[in-house]
């Protein structure tokens, strides 16, 4: 026994009701089932249907509005044409919609539910074909929603394996058949077709993951690139600062690019009376592989919807427009020919842009900034001119003209902000360090000169392609996992999945039928819908009618009542 002192002090010790250790444990425990729950909400099928629903939704802003990786200019426009709410919009992200974090984060959830319901249904489908129906029948054959008995004549092993057999042969692929002898003599005989539904909701729900991946991939390791092109001018893209546009993958640099070079001949384009376009077509010539640099051209005639494919890129016609050339004669006799792109904005082709001349001939280094000129203009490529608004009447170049302003001082190219190819900046002008000098409406030869003897003249137009490339490295697999997504979808629609059980009893010896030693039960439950089957279960007693030697037929009632 502990001496007195040594008992005391026992008792002072403070007492802890729960070890670290446990307590722990109860904690991780705690943990461990939070986790578990959230697991089983986010991969259940009603998740991923929620889920499903939020990404149409929210892909829908991608598809009404302007995107910047579609067309820049055409969102610059939107957010300047809705000051209130383009701002909001863009700091959102909804004129960037598949590459903002709320949509990658929505897309990110559907594809991990995903994951989550098909495994588990992948297993048990699985199980469920390798295992076929069970050998089992319902204890009353007379409450399915089919059902139909008669009496038979002969073995009830013989006339199972005789209605098994002829069930296989059944059909495309047959049925899938067991059979059971029960202790009385009773052969119970099930069959089950359909598989290939939930096969085929396994396959739909497996390509769209595909699918999801394959986007995903073409995303990651993808890239797509804009440039315009001037008819009798050409294109290497070397690097992708070669572009006007470049939209890279997360996973792009400059050596993941492929190198090619393309040049314009010419381009055409049919309208109908009322400037409907009938047909686009541009005359081009191109290399890539082994044949750049050398002299070694292939010629191609390059159509709407029907891209260029080479070394896994494809070059698609993406649009065409006007390109205003001048000439411009400096005091100094300096002679100098330009030409820029300018940008349609009616489907008559009435064009915008402007021309920038940052480095005029004839003057000293410090006074280029102050001298550099700005022809800002309309183009119409059949001129219409109505209370001083030039516009065009039809798409073709039938009586081309211009009307330009003129601007000489500092474009502000130097000051690090960023301006548009086809406008000047306009703050510059709200300064007063670009300054308006001229203005006139122009024909092809005409000119207009300035105070100090600088004459611009307009010497008619080109024709412009716009152009682009794109690699997608899982387009095919795209490809495949939507045909699969179809085949999928189509068979868990027609396939209907239904079973039949024959249940063979021998009759016993008080009752038994002077004409038959075997009663025959025949039950049909379709597992799906039970449209079509009242048409196929006759065939299905008519079947085991045929594999046995029928004595006559028995209401259910009475069947139900033995």
């Amino acid at each position: 026994m502990p001496p007195p002192d040594t008992i005391a002090a026992r008792r002072n010790e403070p007492t802890q009701k729960h070890p670290p250790t446990r307590r722990g444990r109860k904690a991780f425990t705690s943990a461990t089932a939070v986790l578990r729950n959230l697991w089983r909400r986010l991969t259940s099928m009603h998740t991923a249907l929620v889920l499903l629903f939020l990404l149409t939704i929210a892909a829908m802003p991608g598809a009404l509005l302007p995107q910047w990786s579609t067309s820049r200019v055409n969102t610059s426009k939107y957010i300047a044409d809705h000051p209130e709410i383009g701002p909001w919009l863009n700091r959102l992200g909804f004129f960037n919609v598949f590459s903002s974090p709320w949509f990658a984060a929505v897309y990110l959830l559907l594809f991990i539910s995903l994951i989550g319901c098909v495994t588990p249904r992948s297993r048990e489908i699985l199980r469920q074909i390798r295992r076929g129906p069970p050998a089992t029948a319902p204890r009353n054959l007379s409450r399915l929603p089919h059902h139909e008995a008669f009496t038979a004549v002969g073995d009830a092993a013989d006339a199972g394996e005789r209605i098994r057999g002829r069930l296989r042969r059944t059909g495309i692929g047959g049925w899938r058949t067991a059979m059971r002898r029960e202790p009385d003599g009773t052969v119970i005989v099930a069959a089950e077709k359909g598989y290939l539904r939930d096969v085929g909701n396994l396959v739909f729900h497996i390509s769209l993951l595909a699918l999801l991946l394959s986007t995903s991939v073409g995303s990651l390791f993808g890239y797509e690139g804009s440039v315009i092109i001037t008819a009798g001018s050409g294109f290497c893209a070397s690097s992708p600062i070669a572009y006007d546009d470049f939209r890279p993958g997360s996973m792009v640099n400059a050596t993941t690019t492929t190198p090619f070079c393309v040049d314009v001949d010419a381009f055409h384009a049919t309208y109908t009376e009322g400037g409907q376009a009938t047909s686009f077509q541009a005359d081009i010539r191109f290399q890539d592989g082994a044949e750049l640099g050398t002299d070694t051209w292939q010629r191609r005639a390059l159509e709407v919807n029907d891209p260029i494919r080479f070394s896994g890129d494809r070059l698609y016609l993406m649009g065409h427009g006007y390109t205003p050339t001048f000439r411009i004669t400096y005091p100094n006799g300096a002679v100098r020919n330009y030409q820029q792109p300018f940008l349609p904005s009616d489907s008559m082709f009435t064009s915008e842009g402007a021309v920038k001349v940052t480095d005029p001939p004839g003057y000293p280094r410090d006074q280029l900034l102050k001298n550099q000129l700005a022809i800002v203009g309309v183009f119409a490529p059949t001129a219409l001119l109505a209370g001083g608004v030039l516009s065009s009447g039809y798409p073709s170049q039938l009586s081309p003209g211009v009307a330009v302003d003129i601007y000489r001082g500092d474009l502000g190219m130097s000051t690090g902000r960023p301006q548009s190819v086809f406008a000047i900046d306009n703050t510059q002008v709200a300064r007063g360090l670009l300054v308006k000098k001229a203005h006139a409406v122009l024909a092809p030869g005409q000119s207009t000169t300035l105070t100090d003897g600088t004459r611009i003249t307009f010497t008619g137009a080109k024709e412009f392609v716009s152009l682009q490339t794109s690699y997608d490295p899982a387009q095919g697999w795209a490809l495949v996992s939507v045909l699969f997504m179809i085949a999928g979808l189509m068979a868990s629609l027609l396939i209907k999945r239904r079973r039949v059980w024959y249940r063979i009893r021998p009759e016993p010896a008080p009752r038994a039928d002077p004409a038959g030693s075997l009663v025959i039960e025949v039950g049909g439950l379709a597992r799906t819908d039970q449209a079509g089957y009242g048409r196929e279960f006759p065939s299905l007693v008519a079947l085991a009618e045929d594999s046995s030697s029928v004595a006559g037929r028995r209401p259910a009632a009475a069947v139900k009542g033995q």
